[in-house]
């Protein structure tokens, strides 16, 4: 049986470069805050805990006067930088590049929007931590749709200008457009900014073709990472026999029965130790799974 890992899974840029200042950090400070789980993968934070890191809220910044906090990739609202430089905390800005642009196009628009009346409206989940990013740098005054159905918290009569959190799905951010423009008062007064990131957004129609190859698939993600929720749905799309874990404990064997060949990928948040250990145990499971070439398309 072949066993395979696709080579365009694991950590996004944003993700290994949090990683990275976090690990640097480490070795010179011995002791590290992280402001939330520096990634949505509870094997690589464990990982990394083991190293010193330790996870905070921004709500315990007072009590780290003097201590060293980071920032992770999806990036914090400007009261967090406010508040540690108030109580004398060391902060490690790790927001993705494209978060952090992302932050002063949502001001931009907001700007635009309050000199002609209009609305902010931005396309993520919410209570994620880079829309709570994103939002903060209006005061919150902006609204946060999920869905289709949540397009009934947006006043139509009103100017719109729509976003989008950076690992949203292009074709909900596609359908939501439209539904905007077939209900906006005035259609020219609608301004749409596509804000997804392309490095994650491309891997939708990538993985729907790695999974088809294969008689097994197993994606692997951690269970809070929303982006491999996303992922994931594609995944199963392509090959019903797919399987979503969060470390090789959860591997079952009737899942490589008559197996020729299993397909391993994962989330932007899943690190690329954490699929070889599991290709490791797949191996191990089925006693005779080889390492070759992909099967042809």
């Amino acid at each position: 049986m072949t066993v395979e890992i696709d080579d365009k899974s694991g950590f996004c840029f944003g993700v290994v470069r949090a990683i990275t200042k976090a690990e640097e950090s480490l070795r010179n400070a011995g002791e590290v805050y992280c402001l939330g789980d520096i990634v949505h993968n509870r094997v690589e934070v464990s990982r990394l805990e083991s190293l010193g890191l330790k996870t905070v809220r921004s709500e315990d910044l007072p009590a780290l006067s003097g201590k060293t906090a980071l920032i992770r990739a999806h990036g914090e609202p400007p009261a967090t930088y406010e508040q540690a430089r108030r109580h004398g905390v060391r902060l490690i800005d790790a927001t993705c590049p494209v978060v952090a642009a992302l932050q002063l196009k949502v001001k931009k628009a907001y700007e635009t929007m309050k000199a002609v009346g209009g609305q902010v409206v931005i396309l993520g989940k919410k209570g994620h931590a880079e829309v709570v990013g994103l939002t903060g740098q209006v005061g919150g005054d902006a609204v946060v749709i999920e869905k289709l159905e949540d397009l009934a918290l947006i006043d139509f009569a009103r100017p719109i200008y729509l976003l989008s959190q950076t690992t949203q799905s292009l074709e909900l951010f596609e359908a939501v457009k439209a539904e905007i423009y077939a209900r906006a008062a005035d259609p020219a007064a609608v301004t749409v900014n596509d804000t997804i990131c392309r490095q994650v957004s491309n891997r939708n129609p990538h993985l729907k073709a790695f999974s088809s190859r294969y008689d097994t698939v197993i994606f692997v993600s951690g269970k809070k990472s929303s982006n491999g929720k996303a992922l994931f749905a594609a995944c199963i799309a392509a090959n019903p026999r797919s399987h979503n874990i969060e470390d090789e404990g959860e591997l079952r064997a009737e899942w490589f029965a008559g197996c020729r060949s299993v397909g391993i990928c994962g989330a932007t948040s899943t690190p690329k130790w954490l699929m070889e250990k599991v290709a490791a145990a797949i191996r191990s499971l089925t006693a005779g799974g080889s390492s070759g070439p992909e099967p042809a398309e």
